[in-house]
């Protein structure tokens, strides 16, 4: 994929640590892409609502007023938002979470401790290539 390729792509970040959402929007703006953060899943919803069309969202699950887990059962209920491919980005590392986040459409659940940014760059290359 060319940077020109990339100008095109829109990725969300929905991420309430700044620190974390900063370090990923660097990395992906440095490869060309287009970045939308929100800072909560709430916001992500708004913005969605808005008219921000991601083509992939990096979704944390644990956020305030309204969780990972919450958005994803939001995603599924729009027809429209269907189609985002969904990355899960979290420190929550239980199998439950896990098989919940996958069963609610999920594509893949990265946990944040264990990827760099470079390595979570290349899950979003396989998604929305």
């Amino acid at each position: 994929m060319t940077q020109e390729d990339n100008e095109k792509k829109t990725i969300m970040i929905a991420e309430d640590d700044a620190f974390i959402g900063d370090i990923y929007e660097v990395k992906l703006k440095d490869e060309g892409y287009d970045v939308v953060l929100a800072s909560n899943g709430r916001d992500a919803i708004e913005k969605l609502e808005g008219g921000v069309k991601p083509d992939i969202l990096l979704l944390d699950i644990v956020m305030p007023y309204m969780d990972g887990f919450d958005v994803l059962e939001a995603l599924g209920k729009r027809e429209e938002w269907k189609k985002i491919p969904v990355v899960l980005l979290t420190n929550l590392s239980q199998k439950d979470d896990v098989d919940r986040g996958m069963a609610l459409g999920a594509k893949d659940f990265l946990i944040k401790s264990h990827f760099t940014p470079a390595e979570v760059l290349a899950k979003v290359k396989k998604y929305i290539m």
